[in-house]
């Protein structure tokens, strides 16, 4: 007996999408050329105003079999990428970054001594 081929391509490469609020109209996950779906055309593409409201990205591969949100790395970048051009996040993209960045922890504050 032949097994049907699989209706998922195996792209053997990590894809990223992002899902995008359209308001009254609902959410969708915006179309990606497959060959510009990769993380850094994503995060490029966000500060360049690609997207009006983003509310998640995620990332997966197919041929690797994974997937996952990746809000957080991207919120993370997003931030690291402003601060290294000194600027702000664009308007549009503050709610998200603030929605999925987490506090680093890896910042000791120094502890008040007490007397």
């Amino acid at each position: 007996m032949r097994s049907s081929p699989s209706i998922i391509p195996a792209i053997d490469r990590d894809v990223y999408l992002v899902l995008e609020d359209y308001g009254r109209h609902g959410r969708a996950w915006c179309e990606a050329d497959v060959g510009k779906a990769d993380l850094e055309t994503v995060v490029s593409g966000l500060l360049e105003c690609q997207f009006s409201n983003p509310v998640r990205v995620i990332g997966f591969n197919t041929a690797e079999g994974w997937s996952r949100d990746v809000s957080e790395d991207v919120a993370r970048e997003l931030r690291q990428r402003c601060a290294d051009q000194d600027r702000d996040p664009p308007d549009f993209l503050t709610e998200f970054v603030e929605r999925y960045e987490k506090p680093d922890r890896s910042v000791q504050l120094p502890l008040p001594i007490g007397s």
